[in-house]
């Protein structure tokens, strides 16, 4: 007995849609997954008389991750208004190509340790965009986002609303 040519070809076809079906809802939960991390992944900024403001979304986590630009350079940022500086993780530090500067003991909610102070040309987010902003490269510092501390945030105007965080920068100065 011999195996029917149609019904060979019905079923690579149907291994064929599962594997496409199944792909195209990895993607699909993949990107839900990441808005969900970081709903803010082209934040807009309005304007207003001498001011430009970005609007966040906190994620559910309750925290504030947006991406924007080291020296032109896309990173992801955590808001993080108990950082004294921006901190950045060494390793993407070394990506990025900053400079060492001195080192400096940094205080961290996982103990003491050592890193290094650098100066960005330039952190953007959205239509903000601040220019040499002191920061500091933490070496062990987990993961890829960078935290956007006092540094940067003391030049802007911060507020929380309903889960919301707005940044106005004012551009009248």
């Amino acid at each position: 007995m011999s195996a029917v040519p149609g019904r060979s070809a019905g079923r690579w076809l149907l291994v064929l849609a599962w594997v496409a079906g199944l792909y195209l809802a990895s993607r699909f939960f993949g990107d839900w997954e990441q808005k969900q991390e970081n709903p803010n992944r082209a934040p807009v900024a309005s304007h207003g008389a001498g001011f430009v403001e970005v609007a966040l979304r906190a994620n559910r986590q309750g925290h504030f991750v947006a991406d924007g630009r080291i020296n032109e350079q896309v990173v992801t940022f955590m808001v993080d208004t108990g950082a004294t500086e921006v901190a950045i993780p060494a390793e993407l530090a070394s990506r990025l190509g900053l400079e060492k500067g001195a080192p400096v003991m940094l205080h961290t909610a996982n103990g003491n340790t050592a890193g290094y102070r650098t100066r960005l040309d330039a952190l953007t987010l959205s239509e903000i965009r601040l220019p040499q902003v002191s920061a500091v490269v933490v070496p062990g510092l987990p993961g890829e986002q960078v935290l956007l501390g006092m540094s940067a945030l003391k030049r802007l105007e911060f507020t929380l609303r309903d889960g919301t965080m707005l940044l106005r920068q004012n551009t009248h100065r």
